[in-house]
């Protein structure tokens, strides 16, 4: 299992920062990117990129590798839609219903992945 680059200390912070309605852009884009990585860890693989502009993208998901180009599966959202998805204040399917996440592919069904669970629980 890899490390995590940013520090569950770091991550979670910023996680908290983001549900109090105290993040501004780096602790945002902090708070995205360490729960992109926990989606990395937990479900390793590259069939499935993720991506959440500007802040940062994932390949996660066991299945046919993917080396080149744009991938089959593509998952996209906001920053917002993903911390909610990734903490479990909103459900897979209602996001992907009311447009806020674009999703392509076979592959490309995070609900088996979501909410993430990370080392501790952020209230």
């Amino acid at each position: 299992m890899a490390q995590l680059k940013i520090a569950a200390i770091a991550g979670e912070a910023s996680i908290r920062m983001v549900k109090d309605g105290r993040a501004d852009r780096d602790s945002t884009a902090t708070a995205v990117r360490y729960l992109l990585q926990v989606l990395g860890r937990d479900a390793e693989g590259n069939s499935v990129e993720v991506r959440v502009p500007p802040h940062g993208a994932v390949q996660a998901i066991e299945g046919p590798n993917h080396t080149r180009g744009t991938p089959p599966n593509v998952v996209e959202m906001d920053a917002e839609t993903w911390i909610a998805l990734a903490t479990g204040t909103r459900q897979w399917a209602e996001a992907l219903d009311s447009g806020d996440v674009s999703a392509s592919g076979s592959r490309a069904d995070l609900s088996e992945y979501l909410p993430l669970v990370w080392e501790r629980i952020v209230p």
